[in-house]
């Protein structure tokens, strides 16, 4: 399957549009953004491993906020499947799938613990925002694969909230009492360095 053949069976399935056109799905949206400049403000306070850490993690918010809507994911299962029909294992796609969202959850458990391990001095002050990464990352790798029951599952409402938007808000919410949490600490840690100079 040559490159423009690709593009083509990948157009004929996907098409560039709102991703989540709900309210949820906006407000989602606002979340990554909000909790992205949360993260870009706790950049300018920390020390050096910390700045690097809070940077990357206002970056990949942002690009999250911009593909939530823009649907990327969703261009990614075309590919999947597009290649899958082409090289004829499309009907054995359910071990592929499997295996993958297996892999994801190793990978990112192994990400998650290299994180934890490359910041334990500062673990105290960000264990937080790292769990909700971990989560975040999950979510949305495993969501990327198109697995039907894993879609079923995520998709299920408790109430009338469904657990996709729990796992996805709740990673968002827990970067961003992360972040409030230190950027209260450190006005309050300068407004006692203020009093003490006066």
């Amino acid at each position: 399957m040559s490159l423009s053949d690709l593009a083509d069976c990948v157009l004929a399935r996907w098409s560039p549009q709102i991703g989540d056109p709900t309210i949820i799905g906006w407000l989602t949206v606002a979340s990554y953004f909000i909790v992205s400049v949360f993260s870009v403000l706790v950049f300018f306070r920390q020390s050096e491993r910390n700045r690097m850490f809070w940077l990357f993690l206002s970056a990949l918010l942002f690009a999250l906020a911009i593909n939530k809507q823009l649907d990327l994911q969703s261009a990614l299962t075309a590919v999947g499947r597009c290649l899958s029909q082409a090289q004829g294992w499309y009907a054995e796609r359910r071990s592929f799938q499997l295996s993958f969202i297996i892999s994801i959850i190793i990978a990112s458990l192994l990400i998650a613990v290299l994180l934890f391990w490359t910041m334990r001095r500062e673990l105290r002050h960000i264990w937080l925002a790292l769990t909700g990464i971990a989560l975040l990352l999950a979510f949305i790798a495993i969501r990327a694969v198109g697995f039907h029951h894993f879609d079923q599952l995520i998709g299920y409402e408790i109430g009338s909230v469904r657990v996709n938007w729990a796992f996805e808000i709740g990673g968002i919410a827990m970067i961003g009492v992360n972040a409030l949490y230190l950027l209260l600490r450190s006005s309050s840690d300068e407004n006692i360095v203020e009093s003490c100079k006066q």
